[in-house]
């Protein structure tokens, strides 16, 4: 079984509201329906252009304060929904069962961080073979009331459940940088040289912490599965290329 983030910066133009790269969607399912159902998947997405700039306009990193904030909490969430939608959608055209799973609905978070989540859901949809698809989202937070609970987060508390063989973060650059702009690609990297990189995020409105905190979420993915890989998922083949375990990009290793 593998877990796939299809990032933000991916399916949407983060710089453009409610931007959706149909096509894109649509060849990343492709691939995946290359391998399915004899390899299992989870299918994890960002917001992008949808989610981000409204958590970011209404402030839900801030809390639950007034009207405005449940208002905004609502608007986030249903944009969320109108963007799983699309790419259920994009899945179905490929032939492939993925299943949208509310990430509101079955998880809580406290700070930003799941401390409780129900995945029978989650569990039943993989048994029956379909593709549980889940995405970054709103969440009710047991500090702040209201919170936001990234992609990255999700596929943390998946893998400490399913152990799978491994993660493949799908973005919109080659893999992770030892420079960006203007670095060289790092092809291999050990959880121990990740203190030691010097990373900058990528363009747009990204209100869930960026390629730093993808790295961090990389170390801690290591102590569930042997392989955690950044490839373009602009590009064909990357993703069946990492899938197959041999591909342009970086793989993040123990």
């Amino acid at each position: 079984m593998m877990i796939i983030k299809i990032g933000g910066s991916v399916l949407s133009d983060k710089t453009r509201k409610f931007h959706f790269r149909a096509e894109v969607v649509k060849r990343i399912a492709y691939e995946l329906s290359r391998f399915f159902p004899e390899e299992k998947f989870i299918v994890v997405h960002g917001g992008g252009s949808f989610g981000h700039p409204l958590a970011q306009k209404f402030g839900i990193r801030e809390g639950l304060r007034d009207y405005s904030s449940r208002h905004g909490f609502i608007v986030t969430h249903l944009a969320m929904l109108d963007l799983t939608s699309r790419v259920a959608k994009c899945f179905l055209e490929n032939s492939l069962p993925a299943f949208p799973i509310s990430s509101s609905s079955i998880f809580i978070t406290e700070n930003g961080r799941i401390v409780k989540g129900s995945l029978q859901v989650v569990r039943g949809a993989i048994e029956r073979e379909f593709i549980p698809l889940l995405f970054g989202d709103v969440s009710f937070d047991l500090k702040k009331g209201i919170e936001i609970v990234s992609g990255d987060e999700i596929i943390l508390h998946l893998a400490k459940e399913f152990k799978p063989e491994k993660v493949i973060f799908l973005m919109d650059v080659d893999g992770i940088y030892d420079r960006y702009p203007g670095g060289q690609l790092l092809r291999e990297i050990k959880v121990s040289d990740l203190e030691n990189l010097k990373v900058q995020g990528s363009a747009g409105i990204d209100v869930t912490g960026g390629i730093r905190k993808k790295l961090e979420v990389a170390k801690e993915l290591t102590r569930y599965t042997q392989e955690v890989w950044f490839v373009n998922g602009l590009i064909k083949d990357r993703l069946s290329e990492a899938i197959i375990g041999n591909a342009l990009g970086t793989i993040v290793m123990p």
